[in-house]
């Protein structure tokens, strides 16, 4: 017989920017003024959907609601929902409502709805979880505990409950396997498997095989050392470009029993990359053995913080234990156990709190390895050892770009394929890698990682003494070496720098070099803050600078040495042919020495090496200047930076050239300019692939959508761009012409917001949802799937949505630029002037951004788009990036508006 189910006698909240309706337990409706709702909530417990994006809406702070993306989490562990009333409705099986009173009812419906599942369940531990966040005073646990079915008769008492990492499965260790062949792969075989991947009832796609067979050439054997079968590959949106270079890696992997890492941009994109590959392998069992999702080790849960949080929250009860119960459903139910973009939902980091979900992955590099309990079951080791026998590596150039920086890659083995998806962005990911920075943040950092928890500080970070203290007992030398790291640190910064360095009463050392750091930035900064803060060259130096980055260099550097003289006491012990040490123990003295000898060698020995090259002339090669970074007018950083002029340089030296093929493949790499030669080696430039010792194989595969037909351009000609209240009104008589389904895009942050606030109300009355980066309590990939889900929302953003929008149909059918996206005429945009095409390099980047953005519009041959630029100033030679034949009119803001909603509903119409 089914249980009964309770549902909380409480209002239901749905929450917009000018109206706020409350649905009483009666069934009454009530639409509230803002400040009336702020009123109620502080008086009385409701039901929502989202509480930190309600909250933001009603302009007020948090407050305790029964939050049904909680209860869902809770129900439904590493499940995916978009977080919205029709996204739990959705995703329930129940109807989607059409209207914000419906919502309302939805809501309590899905809450009766997930009630009644928990009816059904039988695992006992669920119960046990539920029980620790009732007494943690999680506000759905009575209603859970009242709908949870009863333990059986004589079951065990006994429980992990929050202890979750008890239910995981341990992994085991395998031999490596054999160094991969160098059989070939034919364009016939790949247009072959590519066939087969699509399936008997697929539509002809000749540009497609095309493709799948161009890219062949990467996956042959190379003929020289040092110099990799590489093939430069434009693919035009709908191609189809991921599954044809699957086809020809997989059976690349195949044939040679080796692994092909395809790397992408961004952790979105490797979902959606590893989502294609359902296709290969659908029976999910073969897929898990044969493809692994490869991430940093900072993406993953740290059961041992998980385990220190939970005996934390156990000492204080309190809101912690509830959200440690939705960690705890979570843990047992991932596959995978990543927190970034993986089966851990975006939205359940921002109600838990993004900051305290961080701090339960290891984002400081204290992992004691073989040392920690969790070791066997450790998600991060399951990761690297799943790797080591996959066929399909799914990385990002982030990953591969910092393991080569490091010196080599956690496996044991590196790849000799690569796929580089996105390639337009591999530079962007080698000058972030192959850059030193020499900062606050990074001193503090690494002051942490030697030190740990100071007094006065939040952190629960673990020191070198906690962390190898055991494995230099007995040792003097070693004891003694561990001492000196300890004193010597005390040069980098400590808690509280920030406000030291910005009143110029820094402590000596580190602190005080970062006073005269910011002192030549406040003095020599032309740019205006841009909202991410002020730069300036750093020669000539201010007075005092040279001297003080001396002294720092020989701090820096007695650190260094003593760090080394740990390690190599620690690789005596490690190397002892008497008394070798048990595999356990060799896995942790082996990782400590190489984490040791990193931050030795490759940091303090660079920043070493950069402060005492400030006094000297500028190297050709490299480019060092200033910084004093800002966030929303609070200073958060200040340092001194060293980058590559062309990052291109260490990519080919570190990935490319040890690689035996690679692909580089995007749907912009060259930026249409009119001279087809000059934008090919302007991609060749542009991805780094010129230093390579022979040219790449080239091919260029046009889209075959008819962009003639599915598009339209329009550049406004009556809209002063300054004029924010102008700008604003363009914004949403365009929004309103198209009924939603847009993306607007800015060049800043602060015109965002300024026409956010002033179009929201508007646009809300409509019935349009709109949504925007820097202003909802949400991260962008929760934006974004809250942006493809509802057809007839509108999205406001940054360069971050540019370039992870991947959204097909009606859901995106307008796209609004504010400003011609120029770069920035930073220092570092000045020193690359004269090596990537001198005044043509902010033409290029110009027309590549506005490529890129056009290539969202559309996504299958059914869509239909318009693209809006709002900036009058932008000139002819920029519009090349748009594709040959269509139109581009120049017209008002009334005729644009106009022609908008004439072009899309006659899409429409039957």
């Amino acid at each position: 017989m089914p249980r009964r189910v309770l549902v909380p006698r409480v209002p239901v909240l749905v929450a917009g920017f000018r109206e706020v309706l409350w649905l009483d337990p009666d069934g009454e409706i009530e639409a509230l003024a803002p400040a009336e709702a702020r009123n109620r909530v502080e008086r009385e417990t409701a039901m929502l959907c989202h509480a930190p994006a309600t909250a933001r809406r009603l302009d007020t702070r948090g407050f305790p609601a029964l939050d049904l993306l909680e209860l869902f989490a809770f129900v439904y562990p590493a499940r995916f929902c978009v977080p919205t009333p029709r996204g739990l409705a959705e995703a329930l099986g129940l109807q989607a409502p059409r209207s914000t009173p419906e919502s309302c009812v939805t809501l309590a419906t899905a809450a009766r709805a997930l009630l009644e599942k928990l009816g059904e369940e039988v695992d006992p531990e669920i119960r046990a979880i539920a029980e620790a966040m009732d007494r943690g005073g999680w506000l759905w646990a009575p209603a859970v505990l009242a709908a949870l079915p009863p333990l059986s008769p004589g079951a065990s008492p006994r429980s992990a409950g929050l202890r979750a990492w008890m239910r995981l499965e341990e992994w085991s260790e395998r031999a490596p396997g054999p160094a991969p062949g160098n059989e070939p792969v034919r364009p016939e075989e790949a247009r072959l498997r590519l066939a087969e991947l699509l399936g008997a009832g697929a539509e002809p796609r000749p540009q497609q095989a095309d493709y799948a067979a161009a890219v062949t050439a990467a996956f042959v054997p190379r003929d020289q050392p040092d110099q990799p079968q590489a093939v430069l590959a434009e693919a035009g949106t709908g191609v189809g470009k991921t599954l044809g270079y699957i086809a020809a890696a997989s059976l690349w992997a195949e044939k040679n029993r080796g692994s092909v890492w395809i790397s992408t941009f961004t952790r979105n994109l490797q979902t959606q990359i590893a989502s294609e590959l359902d296709r290969l392998y659908p029976d999910p069992a073969v897929k898990r053995r044969h493809v692994v999702v490869r991430k940093g080790r900072e993406n993953f849960l740290c059961l041992l913080n998980y385990e220190e949080a939970v005996g934390a929250a156990m000492t204080r009860p309190g809101r912690p234990a509830g959200q440690l119960g939705l960690i705890a459903r979570w843990i047992v139910a991932s596959e995978a156990g990543d927190m970034v973009a993986g089966d851990f939902p975006g939205w359940l980091a921002e109600l838990i709190g993004r900051g305290r979900v961080n701090w339960l992955a290891d984002r400081r590099g204290e992992c004691v390895h073989s040392a920690c309990p969790h070791f066997r079951r450790c998600f991060v080791e399951k990761n690297i050892r799943k790797a080591r026998q996959a066929r399909i590596v799914v990385a990002n150039h982030a990953l591969v770009m910092t393991q080569a920086a490091l010196g080599g890659l956690d496996d044991a083995t590196l790849p000799t394929r690569y796929v580089f998806d996105e390639g337009h962005h591999l530079l962007e990911a080698a000058d972030s890698a192959f850059s030193v920075r020499l900062s606050g943040q990074e001193g503090r950092e690494l002051r942490r990682w030697i030190v740990g928890a100071e007094a006065g500080g939040r952190s629960r970070a673990r020191g070198l003494r906690r962390r190898i203290g055991d494995l230099v007992e007995g040792d003097e030398d070693g004891a003694k070496a561990l001492i000196d790291v300890l004193a010597a640190c005390r040069v980098l910064p400590g808690n509280g720098w920030a406000q030291r360095v910005a009143e110029a009463h820094g402590h000596q050392g580190f602190e005080k070099f970062l006073v005269l750091v910011r002192q030549q930035v406040l003095a020599r900064a032309v740019l205006a803050d841009s909202g991410h803060g002020l730069q300036s060259e750093a020669r000539p130096p201010v007075d005092g600078l040279v001297e003080a980055g001396l002294l720092l260099a020989e701090s820096l550097e007695r650190l260094a040495a003593a760090m080394k003289r740990l390690s190599e006491g620690l690789r005596t012990r490690l190397e002892d042919p008497d008394d070798p040490p048990e595999p356990g123990l060799r896995q942790r003295l082996d990782a400590t020495i190489r984490s040791l000898d990193r931050r030795a060698e490759l940091q303090l020995g660079a920043w070493g090496r950069l402060l005492r090259d400030l006094g000297e002339l500028p190297r050709p090669d490299t480019v060092e200047w200033l910084a004093l970074d800002r966030i929303e007018g609070l200073e958060t950083d200040v340092g001194v930076n060293r980058n590559w002029i062309d990052p291109g340089i260490p990519f080919v030296a570190l990935v490319a050239q040890p690689s035996h093929g690679l692909v580089v493949t995007s749907a912009t790499l060259t930026d249409g300019a009119a001279d087809p030669e000059q934008a090919w080696r302007a991609a060749e430039a542009g991805t780094g692939l010129r230093h390579l010792p022979a040219s790449p194989a080239a091919a260029r595969i046009a889209s075959p959508f008819d962009y003639v037909a599915q598009t339209r351009i329009f550049v406004l000609t009556d809209i002063p761009r300054d004029d924010v209240g102008q700008v604003a009104a363009a914004y949403a008589a365009l929004v309103v012409a198209a009924h939603g389904g847009a993306l607007g895009l800015f060049t800043a942050i602060a015109r965002l917001r300024a026409v956010h606030q002033r179009v929201a109300p508007a646009l809300e009355a409509r019935g349009l949802l709109l949504l925007a980066q820097h202003v909802d309590a949400m991260s962008t990939a929760t934006l974004v799937d809250i942006f493809r889900a509802e057809e007839d929302s509108c999205l406001l953003g940054t360069d971050a949505v540019r370039d992870g929008v991947d959204i097909p149909g009606r859901s995106l059918r307008l796209i609004v630029f504010d400003r011609v996206p120029w770069p920035r005429p930073d220092v570092m945009h000045r020193a690359r002037k004269s090596v990537f095409g001198g005044a043509d390099y902010a033409d290029r980047i110009a027309r590549l951004r506005l490529r890129q953005a056009y290539g969202r519009l559309i996504r299958r041959a059914d869509d239909r788009g318009v693209f809006v630029m709002l900036d009058r100033a932008v000139p002819s030679r920029l519009l090349s990036a748009f594709p040959e034949g269509v139109a581009i009119a120049r017209v008002p803001l009334a005729h644009a508006a106009e022609a908008t909603a004439q072009f899309l509903q006659s899409a429409d119409a039957p």
